[in-house]
């Protein structure tokens, strides 16, 4: 059967990149995102097949199996990228705000990886985006706490998978997207002023991370959390 590798949030910048750098190692790649319109002409640029549907669905596990199903393919890969964040204060946070972040970024992740896990073969590799912000920001509690048990899904899974299907998480920084480009640029000067690399990461940096982790040359990894944040996490 042709290994495919399947990327979640594959409409945005860096859901793009990782599909690309993907391209070059798997059979078949199946991008996976909300919009239609959005999704099809990027997944039409790079030579990917694709399959609109939200996350958040209780029936979204279901469909990419079908779809899978439906071409013939394995999932050898299941890049976990999808994301979505609702920032405010906790104070002003609203409950619908916090359980629809921890629905796309957590509950989706963990629903696809028990789905499609079980399904991969020997060798087989999930990759979960998670964040830097798993270790604290102001004004996303829901972001921080959907991020962070990521990476306990992450470890708690590699533990149980071992040795048969590998799971790691990346948690970026700062990224030069368009939602990161959308925020004041007095907030994101200052935030990059407080990374020691002293700028963003490009989507395409992040995408040959998440590559190594996915790739036969990380085989003797699983359970890890590659910090990709231009040294912010341990400045003082």
């Amino acid at each position: 059967m042709t290994a495919a590798a399947i990327i979640t949030g594959g409409a945005g910048a860096l859901g793009q990149s990782i599909a690309s750098r993907l391209g070059g190692d798997l059979e078949a790649l199946l991008l996976v995102d909300v919009d239609q319109q959005t999704l099809a002409p990027v997944a039409d640029s790079i030579g990917a097949d694709h399959v609109a549907v939200d996350l958040a669905s209780d029936q979204a596990p279901d469909i990419l199996s079908a779809a899978l199903d439906e071409r013939g393919w394995i999932p050898r890969v299941l890049v976990n990228n999808a994301g979505v964040n609702r920032d405010a204060r906790i104070s002003r946070m609203s409950d619908e705000d916090f359980a629809t972040v921890v629905r796309v970024d957590l509950l989706a992740p963990a629903r696809l990886a028990l789905a499609l896990g079980p399904r991969m073969p020997d060798g087989g590799s999930i990759v979960n985006v998670a964040s830097r912000a798993a270790f604290g920001n102001f004004g996303q509690a829901n972001y921080v706490a959907a991020k962070a048990g990521l990476i306990g899904l992450t470890r708690s899974l590699a533990i149980q998978w071992a040795p048969r299907v590998r799971v790691n998480a990346i948690a970026p920084g700062l990224v030069d997207t368009p939602m990161t480009a959308g925020m004041p640029e007095n907030v994101l000067s200052r935030l990059i002023d407080r990374v020691p690399a002293g700028r963003m990461a490009q989507p395409d940096e992040i995408a040959e991370a998440v590559a190594f982790l996915a790739s036969r040359a990380a085989s003797y990894v699983t359970g890890q959390v590659l910090v990709a944040c231009g040294g912010r996490s341990i400045a003082p």
